[in-house]
């Protein structure tokens, strides 16, 4: 059924050949300013990047570790070979010239300006698809995926797999704007995507998402976003409550998986979730830190066989933590956790009445069997 919903490809009829940067101005009849979206770059102020380096030749660290694995985090061998390619190897400019050559925007929705990258097919007729990520993530770890999506007949697949892809930025990560106020959750953003979508021209689209992106799509799915076709989990919210009490072999294996991260792995979601100000402070600060806090979770959450990077190249790991470095991110992103918690966080989330695709990956922290 979803497979059905994305290989239909008439959108929006004649605005189908509408150009990325024209919008049609809602209100204008009423004599109402249409919404303002801003070409957007960035290049790092170089003291920033001299500083981040300064910081990194005074870096103080504990002493290592007392076991032989990860169990007590991150090992310090691990980390000062991360530190050290970060301050000798890493070149920031790289991956700000890959953005910068990119279509980005910001503009202001529910009053905080929101960053995305809208990155157009050449195929006129492709699907739109906003897709979101979460933490400790960002835009970067799309733009692959988006060359893929874009331009399907460059990988072997055919015109009518083609999308034009949005990527936004979620509240007080990356680019988009830090929340000053209370309850910017998963719904509210979910809302604020529907809007973005709106002022894009986007009438028939179909969304993504993984982790905190899996609870936006879920909600913009649960609200019926006008234009929204159908959505894309990777981690999707379905353990039953209350639990059955007889379980089949699969279940079992799922539910375990769920209760060891829920007892061995969740020390960054409860700090994020009850005291992100607090820890804000030490990922402000100490360089160090922030990586060690972000290289965690991709060595525990990515799909390898025991280090972070045979998942991941040091660069890709790196450009995510310089920028949450360079943005200051690290008590604003840890800010949506206190936000989910506030409205009780549910293994389920609830029915979804539009079509949905799962993909279930082998490290995914939900893990639910097939029915």
């Amino acid at each position: 059924m979803f497979e059905h919903a994305l290989n239909r490809r008439t959108v929006l009829g004649s605005a189908a050949a509408i150009a990325a940067l024209t919008f049609v101005p809602v209100g204008a009849a009423l004599g109402q300013m249409p919404p303002v979206i801003d070409r957007f770059s960035y290049r790092a102020p170089q003291g920033d990047l001299d500083d981040l380096r300064d910081r990194l030749n005074r870096t103080r660290l504990p002493e290592r570790e007392t076991v032989t694995d990860w169990s007590q985090g991150v090992p310090l061998e691990k980390l000062l070979s991360l530190l050290e390619y970060w301050r000798t190897g890493y070149d920031w400019r790289r991956c700000e010239a890959t953005l910068n050559r990119l279509d980005q925007y910001r503009t202001e929705i529910d009053g905080l300006q929101i960053h995305f990258l809208h990155i157009r097919s050449p195929h006129e007729n492709a699907m739109p698809i906003i897709i979101t990520h979460g933490w400790p993530g960002s835009v970067l770890e799309f733009l692959k995926l988006a060359e893929r999506l874009t331009r399907p007949t460059d990988f072997g697949g055919k015109v009518d797999d083609a999308f034009h892809v949005i990527l936004p930025s979620l509240p007080g990560f990356g680019f988009s704007a830090k929340p000053r106020e209370r309850g910017w959750n998963a719904p509210r953003t979910a809302r604020a995507w529907a809007e973005l979508m709106r002022r894009l021209d986007y009438h028939r689209y179909v969304a993504q998402g993984g982790d905190w992106g899996a609870f936006v799509t879920t909600a913009m799915a649960q609200q019926h976003a006008a234009g929204l076709l159908a959505i894309h989990l990777n981690m999707p919210q379905v353990v039953p409550s209350p639990m059955p009490t007889t379980l089949s072999p699969v279940e079992q294996r799922a539910v375990e998986a769920l209760k060891h991260f829920q007892e061995e792995e969740t020390g960054f979601f409860n700090e994020q979730s009850t005291r992100p100000q607090t820890i804000g402070y030490a990922l402000a600060d100490s360089r160090a830190g922030l990586a060690a806090w972000m290289y965690e979770i991709f060595q525990a959450h990515t799909d390898n066989r025991g280090d972070p990077e045979d998942a991941l190249t040091r660069d890709e790991m790196l450009d995510d933590i310089t920028l949450y470095w360079l943005t200051n991110s690290g008590a604003s992103s840890a800010r949506l956790y206190f936000e989910q918690r506030a409205l009780g966080m549910k293994g389920n989330l609830g029915i979804v009445d539009l079509p949905v695709g799962c993909s279930i990956f082998p490290h995914e922290i939900v893990q639910p069997p097939r029915v």
